[in-house]
């Protein structure tokens, strides 16, 4: 389910602490993003796709789910709401994406709540996402460590789901991410570490869940491991930018959607909020 590395810029390891051109190219090629999310998340998820530069696609029945996934740039599936038809439909997605070939980015939402919800988290997890994004409790929790997490916040830190993140990634030939204070991002060998956002972001329901879209954006035009980087550090200064002018939740919103809009790709460089090691 990997993109030929010819579809590509080419990435030196230099290099790849540049990704002004990711964004730069994620503007111009304006991927379809094929979003496959939870009813709290469709309106914001689709709004930060848009203000980065992306074009979302918000459908999850099965009856088209797979004809879909193999015409997009990417495709991006959340559990957040199960139910049947949409646990097929996203299976169905995910299974199209492989065929074509087409990146997808998986976020396993609180997969340890229930039997269910957990059995469709590993059987979607069993056909190898390109991306795999969740907090370190849900990172934890698929790598078979004990995490105290019940709901969808994590109560666990990025540093005890890093072991488990990188054994997942050379499991599943994933790259696996893990959203927190610091960011951390592995493809089982390379790891990158990524800063920044701001403390009222957790305040604003489904804002975690729109980053699974928006990596799907960057997947589209860029190789896994820094595409995931790019829209996290992009997430990143965007959230730093919007609590500068912010009083509070609900004045973050629409800030954080212009700045995300308003980013430059020299902007984000000179933020320089990845580091890789």
């Amino acid at each position: 389910n990997k993109r030929p590395s010819s579809d590509f810029p080419t990435v030196s390891s230099k290099e790849s602490l540049i990704v002004s051109q990711f964004l730069a190219d994620l503007r111009a090629k304006n991927p379809l993003v094929h979003c496959i999310t939870n009813y709290v998340a469709m309106n914001i998820s689709a709004n930060v796709v848009l203000a980065a530069g992306a074009s979302p696609a918000m459908i999850h029945t099965p009856e088209e789910t797979a004809d879909f996934a193999k015409i997009v740039g990417a495709l991006t599936v959340n559990i957040g709401t199960l139910s049947p038809s949409w646990v097929k439909g996203m299976k169905l997605a995910a299974e199209a994406a492989n065929e074509a070939a087409v990146p997808w980015v998986f976020d396993p939402v609180a997969h340890f709540a229930t039997p269910y919800r957990a059995q469709a988290a590993q059987e979607l997890l069993a056909l190898n996402p390109t991306i795999l994004r969740g907090n370190a409790s849900e990172i934890m929790g698929l790598g078979g460590q004990a995490s105290e997490a019940k709901g969808v916040d994590a109560t666990d830190p990025v540093e005890a789901a890093e072991a488990g993140a990188m054994m997942l990634a050379k499991k599943y030939g994933s790259v696996v991410v893990i959203t927190g204070e610091t960011d951390f991002v592995t493809d089982g060998s390379r790891v990158a570490r990524v800063s920044g956002g701001s403390e009222i972001m957790p305040m604003i329901t489904a804002l975690g869940c729109s980053l699974t879209c928006l990596m799907g954006g960057f997947a589209a035009v860029a190789p896994p491991m820094e595409a995931a980087a790019t829209a996290l550090a992009l997430f990143a200064e965007a959230g730093v930018q919007a609590e500068k002018k912010a009083t509070g939740p609900g004045s973050f919103q629409p800030h954080f959607l212009d700045a995300l809009h308003n980013t430059t790709p020299e902007t984000l460089e000179k933020a320089g909020r990845i580091t890789w090691q």
